[in-house]
């Protein structure tokens, strides 16, 4: 009886140990270091100064918005160019580094183009035989 006790006791604990217990320590894993990187690699495309605008998404889903003021190799530095207020931001915390766009995306320039496509299509097949059966033949439009 007491064995049965104790292997229930020893079987509860392992798995309690391996299941409830992780490590509160997190070293950085390949895609973290790959998306380091990539803020890097993109910090330093898009350059420093006034005309370095960014829009930068972090892992705790806040953004920060302005120009690139500072770059090191484990941080850089966004300043907000309404209020002068600097922000430092360490590459491991980053999720997204992009310059903000000033236009239209590309789906919606797909968008428009599909859209003017069906306009001519629509009016080719549909509009035109309309006219041109009904009396627009006699005026020399057709």
């Amino acid at each position: 009886m007491i064995r049965k006790h104790f292997t229930i006791a020893l079987s509860s604990i392992v798995l309690l140990s391996t299941f409830c217990f992780s490590s509160t320590t997190r070293a950085q894993t390949v895609p973290d270091a790959q998306a380091t990187e990539k803020a890097r690699a993109t910090v330093q495309k898009i350059g420093l100064g006034r005309d370095a605008s960014v829009e930068v998404k972090l892992r705790d889903q806040t953004k920060v918005k302005g120009y690139v003021s500072a770059a090191e190799d484990d941080f850089f530095t966004v300043t907000d160019a309404r209020t002068g207020k600097s922000q430092t931001v360490g590459y491991a915390e980053v999720v997204s580094v992009k310059k903000p766009g000033h236009g239209f995306s590309t789906a919606t320039w797909l968008i428009i183009g599909g859209a003017a496509t069906a306009a001519i299509v629509i009016g080719i097949t549909v509009v035109k035989p309309v006219v041109c059966d009904g009396g627009a033949q006699s005026r020399g439009l057709c």
